[in-house]
């Protein structure tokens, strides 16, 4: 088994530097960081986290939390893990997908187990405990969503009151002017991302002297099947959904299919926070407004390690709005 020793002779340097970039105890240049690396590599040299951790009091590893006991991880949800994942291994750190429900329990058990030196909250709440239990625990975050007031917390966001308002103006200008919102049943209103689009979809029809129509569904392809069955029946005025529930999405283009409902031309449909696999999966494919997992997710990241690295300095706080990409669920109305 390769040794501390065998690495510094291959990559020509002391046993002190190898142990440097093993334990990221003290900074080294880019260029030998990466001349011990690929000496570890051609040697086989296996990093101890336990030795690592005994050495410089951290474990380089960072837990992102999702509830996925309350909320279903989607593929486009997925994409902020694995871009904040990749980000960690960029900056010499690993993350691990901690799958526990918004009880604080877990907070405390993961604060006195010393297991991670940060944390990054997904699913985040207007009034979330977890927030809190963190800080009680001295444990340095980051959010991936905000609470309702996130002063002087650090956050990455999605703009979903921008990207919604954006989503009713664009089914607006085509002429529509019934236009209903298909959210996802079961959602606590107190969900942020949720909420804030609630709200302005609700100012929005305000805005244009529209109702507002908002539909629950489950989030599962057979509720949106059933929904679009029933959907001419219930909102026979409805022309136009913007539909923030991507699960039940390919269940409500069949089920609208089912019962006679062309989409665009009888009713279109514009997805609110996807990705281009979920759009893809519908037929005929949706028009969505793109969800910046991966940006957000490296910025997560980011956010948590200036926690680690710079405590002192002002906390990282950005938000991102969705991006419009065309489909084929989206015209004007008929007549």
């Amino acid at each position: 088994m390769a040794t501390m020793r065998d690495v510094a002779e291959r990559a020509g340097v002391s046993i002190a530097t190898v142990s440097f970039v093993v334990n990221g105890t003290k900074r080294v240049t880019d260029a030998t960081r990466a001349r011990v690396e690929d000496a570890m590599r051609e040697l086989g040299f296996r990093r101890n986290p336990v030795g690592a951790a005994l050495a410089n009091g951290r474990t380089r590893i960072i837990a992102l939390l999702f509830p996925t006991l309350e909320r279903t991880l989607s593929h486009t949800a997925v994409a902020f893990f694995t871009s904040a994942a990749r980000r960690a291994r960029e900056r010499g750190y690993d993350l691990i997908l901690w799958p526990i429900g918004s009880d604080i329990e877990h907070i405390d058990v993961l604060a006195r187990g010393g297991l991670v030196d940060g944390v990054i909250l997904m699913e985040v709440k207007l009034d979330d405990p977890r927030v809190a239990a963190l800080a009680v625990n001295h444990v340095p975050f980051a959010m991936i969503g905000r609470t309702a007031d996130p002063s002087g917390v650090p956050y990455v966001d999605i703009d979903m009151a921008t990207s919604a308002r954006e989503a009713y103006e664009r089914l607006a200008a085509l002429g529509h002017r019934d236009i209903a919102y298909v959210y996802s049943e079961g959602v606590q209103y107190d969900h942020g991302a949720d909420a804030r689009s609630r709200q302005a979809y609700r100012e929005a029809a305000a805005a244009h002297g529209r109702p507002a129509t908002l539909i629950p569904c489950a989030e599962h392809p057979t509720a949106g099947r059933e929904l679009g069955e029933r959907f001419a029946a219930e909102h026979p005025d409805a022309t136009a959904v913007i539909l923030l529930n991507e699960h039940a999405a390919p269940g409500l283009l069949a089920g609208l299919a089912q019962a006679g409902v062309r989409v665009p031309q009888d009713l279109s449909v514009l997805s609110l926070g996807s990705s281009a696999y979920m759009a893809s999966m519908t037929d005929p494919p949706l028009s969505y407004l793109r969800t910046p997992g991966p940006e957000l997710g490296e910025l997560g990241f980011d956010a948590v390690l200036q926690r680690l690295t710079a405590p002192d300095e002002a906390p990282m706080q950005a938000l991102l709005p969705c991006e419009y990409v065309p489909g084929d669920t989206m015209a004007a109305p008929r007549g």
